[in-house]
C-alpha cells in the first residue's frame, strides 16, 4: 500500500488524495449534489449538513480519491467555514437556479470573501435546483462532472502552466519544457525527429505513434507556426507551440504527464529523487545550481 500511494504521489505532484469543500448560501443544495454523487441519487429530505464523504479512487480514471467536505453558511459555523475553504484543494460554489438572488451573492459576496481569506485553490461554480424553476432538474450524469472537474483541476492545474492574460506558457514552464526538449533530442540536432519523438511517446506515455501519426502532428504544427518544424524535424518552437495547444484545447492532464515523467512537481521544481547526485565538497565550499539543477560552479570561499 505504501509503495502504491508513493506511486501516485510521483504521477500526481505528491498528491495522494483531494479534498474538495463545498460552500455556499444556505439552502442551495449543497447537502443534496453530494448525496447525488455518493449515492447516484437524489435526495428527498437531506440533512442539512453531512459529515465528510469520501469517493473511492476508482471514481474517477485518475483513480485519486476525493473527500468532500459539506459546509453551512450560518454565521454561528463561519469560523468552521473559514477553516474548510483555507484547508481546501478545489471549492464548489453552488447558488440556486430558482433564487436569482443566490446567483447575485457569488460575485457579491462568496468569490470576494475567497480572495479576502487568500484562498487560491480552483472554483466550480455550480447552479442547483434548475427544476424548481420549471426547467429539467440536474441529470444524476451530471453529478459527477462537478468532482471530477473539481479533481482535475487540483491534479492537472492550469496557474503554474499558461498565463490566462498573455495567452502564453509562463516562463518556468518554457524553462522545463527547454530542458526536456534537450533531453529527448539524442543527436544535438536542434529538431525532434520521428525516431526521437516516437522514443519520447514511449517514454510519457508507453505507446508508440504511428508514421501517420507523427505527420498529422507536424502538419498542425506546421500550418499554424512555420517556423516550428523543419527538414529534421520538430524544433524546440513547435515543441513548445504543441504543448501550449495542448493547454488551450483543455488537454492538461497530456501536459503534465509529461512533466512529471520527466520528474516535475506541481511547482515545476525537479522533485528530489530527480536532482543529481551529491557531490563531495569540503566543509569550506559551497555548489551553486540553477533551477533546472544543472552544475553552474564550485565556488571556494
Amino acid at each position: 500500500m505504501a509503495a502504491a500511494a508513493a506511486a501516485l504521489g510521483a504521477e500526481y505532484g505528491g498528491r495522494t488524495s483531494v479534498r474538495v469543500v463545498v460552500i455556499g448560501d444556505q439552502g442551495t443544495g449543497k447537502s443534496s449534489l453530494i448525496v447525488a454523487a455518493a449515492t447516484d441519487s437524489f435526495p428527498e429530505s437531506p440533512p442539512r449538513v453531512l459529515p465528510p464523504t469520501r469517493l473511492p479512487a476508482d471514481y474517477f480514471p485518475d483513480r485519486v480519491p476525493i473527500t468532500i467536505i459539506d459546509t453551512s453558511s450560518s454565521p454561528e459555523n463561519r469560523g468552521k467555514l473559514i477553516g474548510q475553504c483555507q484547508a481546501a484543494d478545489a471549492i464548489v460554489l453552488t447558488y440556486a437556479c430558482d433564487r436569482p438572488a443566490t446567483l447575485d451573492r457569488l460575485t457579491a459576496y462568496w468569490l470576494p470573501e475567497l480572495r479576502r481569506l487568500e484562498v487560491q485553490v480552483p472554483v466550480i461554480v455550480v447552479g442547483c435546483k434548475l427544476d424548481l424553476r420549471g426547467e429539467h432538474q440536474m441529470s444524476l450524469e451530471q453529478v459527477p462532472e462537478v468532482f471530477y472537474y473539481a479533481q482535475k483541476a487540483v491534479l492537472h492545474p492550469t496557474a503554474p502552466l499558461f498565463n490566462q492574460e498573455t495567452q502564453s506558457l509562463r516562463p518556468r514552464c518554457v524553462r522545463a519544457f527547454k530542458r526536456i526538449f534537450i533531453l529527448c533530442d539524442n543527436d544535438r540536432d536542434g529538431a525532434l525527429s520521428d525516431a526521437e519523438l516516437n522514443d519520447f511517446q514511449v517514454k510519457c506515455f508507453n505507446a508508440p505513434l504511428q508514421p501517420a501519426e507523427i505527420l498529422d502532428v507536424k502538419e498542425v504544427v506546421q500550418e499554424k507556426m512555420p517556423e516550428g518544424v523543419n527538414e529534421d524535424g520538430l524544433t524546440l518552437t513547435g515543441f513548445l507551440f504543441l504543448h501550449a495547444l495542448f493547454i488551450e484545447k483543455g488537454r492538461l492532464e497530456t501536459t503534465w504527464t509529461v512533466l512529471r515523467k520527466f520528474g516535475y512537481d506541481n511547482d515545476l521544481k525537479l522533485r528530489e529523487d530527480q536532482l543529481p547526485i551529491s557531490f563531495k565538497r569540503a566543509p569550506d565550499q559551497v555548489i551553486f545550481m540553477d533551477i533546472e539543477c544543472t552544475l553552474i560552479a564550485l565556488f571556494i570561499l
